[in-house]
């Protein structure tokens, strides 16, 4: 049974793998040059102007915030858009009807959506060391949030794909409130620089202590307690993990 189990996850993963490969040109290319254009017109353009934050040049300060930005967007449009497509084409009844545990197929797309936010995060930081030299404070840190991030909004977009009833359905959250929220958690300042009343509110955000958490990783500094980033990190992800489980073994809005 668990070389089933096995068989049936490592084939999901290498699907969904191939397919965001396949087409590298529109999954890989774009948060590359996006996150290139950040560094051109924020770090060299704007950030010798800001001077230093928390101790930092301005270019490596926010550094860590755009490769968290472009692993968010990554992780949750890859997990989003192809589960909504196969539920559109009517490939995901296939799927439901076979001996396939609900896990196997949470964890199918996760893999697929954390194995290309981890490619283009890499690719971001990559590009990054011709900007400013890398600076790692706590490795164990960086890659656990960096994970734990991805695992996290490969959720929320199965979520996603799971209520849209259409394409534009898939892209509202994206554009009306996954982006609002990255760019207000933190990603082009530091929390500590806003009115006492405006770091309360900012505190609401989640990102913010995903964005916080990864910062410290790299630089040391941080916004917000690192333990208080990881709680909110696994409370957030056990959460959506449930509802994802509950939707899919229920068949809602998936079985016509």
């Amino acid at each position: 049974m668990f070389k089933l189990y096995f068989t049936a996850l490592r084939s999901l993963a290498v699907k969904e793998t191939n397919r965001y490969l396949r087409i590298w040109v529109q999954t890989l290319v774009p948060p590359v040059i996006t996150t290139s254009l950040y560094f051109v017109i924020f770090g060299n353009l704007i950030g010798g102007r800001i001077g230093q934050m928390e101790g930092f040049s301005y270019m490596e300060f926010i550094v860590p915030g755009l490769i968290m930005m472009s692993v968010i967007t990554s992780s949750y449009a890859n997990v989003s858009s192809s589960f909504f497509s196969q539920k559109f084409q009517k490939n995901i009844e296939e799927l439901l009807v076979a001996p396939v545990p609900t896990h196997i197929i949470i964890w199918g797309f996760v893999f697929g959506g954390l194995g290309r936010s981890v490619l283009v995060g890499t690719l971001v930081t990559m590009i990054s060391l011709f900007f400013v030299p890398l600076h790692v404070y706590s490795w164990s840190i960086v890659i656990i949030t960096l994970l734990m991030t991805a695992i996290l909004f490969s959720l929320a977009g199965l979520l996603n794909g799971i209520f849209a009833q259409s394409f534009d359905d898939v892209s509202i959250v994206p554009t009306f409130v996954l982006q609002p929220l990255t760019y207000l958690g933190g990603v082009f300042y530091a929390i500590s620089m806003l009115p006492p009343i405006w770091q309360a509110i900012s505190k609401i955000n989640p990102i913010v202590y995903m964005i916080s958490g990864f910062r410290y990783g790299f630089l040391g500094t941080i916004d917000v307690p690192i333990i208080f980033s990881l709680i909110i990190l696994i409370l957030f992800i056990s959460v959506l993990y449930a509802v994802c489980w509950y939707l899919i073994d229920r068949g809602r809005g998936l079985r016509s």
